[in-house]
């Protein structure tokens, strides 16, 4: 049983399927498990444990009843994907070569922890992403 892996819901199911799928290849070596274009669903695992679940929002929100709801509102980011990688640097130059844009360089944050070295990046499909190592 895995006791917790991020699910991101996500605007652009197929965009997100694209990006993530070479990314977690070229980062962490692992195809999907599974991908359900019709039902939105995608997953990635590593040593027979959940990375990384794709849902489509629409079939969230319709399974849930908020698809009447607006699917987002100017606002600063409520959600971000961390992921802790041996070389922040390599990590922000791959994610950026699958059309990642670099919102703030790698660099040290020794205000927010020893050894801290991070980089965020915002996904082909709007996700947050903090690259960290320490």
């Amino acid at each position: 049983m895995d006791a917790l892996y991020p699910r991101l819901l996500v605007a652009d199911f197929d965009t997100a399927v694209r990006f993530w799928t070479e990314a977690l290849r070229d980062l962490l070596g692992i195809e999907p498990v599974k991908v359900i274009a019709a039902a939105g669903y995608a997953n990635w695992d590593l040593g027979g444990e959940a990375v990384l679940v794709l849902y489509a929002r629409e079939t969230i929100a319709r399974a849930i009843g908020t698809e009447g709801l607006p699917s987002a509102a100017p606002a600063q980011d409520g959600a971000m994907l961390v992921l802790r990688v041996d070389d922040v640097d390599s990590a922000a130059r791959c994610l950026g070569g699958h059309g990642a844009a670099v919102l703030a360089e790698p660099q040290d944050r020794p205000e927010w922890g020893p050894g801290l070295r991070t980089a965020h990046l915002r996904t082909p499909d709007g996700t947050l992403v903090e690259l960290q190592s320490y």
